[in-house]
């Protein structure tokens, strides 16, 4: 464990995460203060989507303190890039317009059972980012990880 509290790559990692989910916590409270402690708790711990992008936040604070450790050229900066392109491409893209196909489809899916008496059992609306919060969560790992790094 003590490995982990050292290692800037880490505490990169972990603290963008960490704050951003933070803010989002926050800014869940700012928008709707009547909020129970559970739910602020799981919008810390646990929610996806929303402002700024966690997902984003963490793996661009991973790939930029691999680049201060292990060098631009190296074969780990290079593998954490590629991780970072595909999950904030993923976030913006697939995990997007799922959410919102899914979104729709239970919108359909209660029209027709309000209306014909057909059960429906609502999927998942996994939520995506908006391209600001995917470019916010990124600018803040990035921003983190050369804190840790030059200080």
């Amino acid at each position: 464990m003590i490995a982990f509290m050292e290692s800037p790559v880490f505490l990169s990692a972990f603290t963008s995460w960490f704050l951003a989910q933070l803010m989002k916590a926050v800014i869940v409270l700012l928008r709707s203060p009547r909020r129970s402690a559970h739910e602020v708790t799981l919008t810390l711990l646990w929610k996806t989507g929303g402002m700024p992008s966690s997902h984003s936040s963490l793996v661009a604070a991973l790939a930029t303190a691999v680049a201060f450790e292990e060098g631009i050229g190296s074969t780990v900066f290079i593998v954490s890039l590629c991780l970072a392109l595909i999950v904030i491409r993923d976030s913006l893209g697939v995990r997007r317009s799922s959410g919102l196909q899914a979104r729709t489809l239970n919108r359909l899916g209660g029209e027709v059972s309000s209306r014909f008496g057909i059960e429906y059992a609502p999927v998942k609306e996994i939520q995506g980012h908006a391209p600001l919060e995917v470019v916010v969560g990124a600018l803040m790992g990035l921003f983190i990880a050369v804190a840790f790094a030059i200080l």
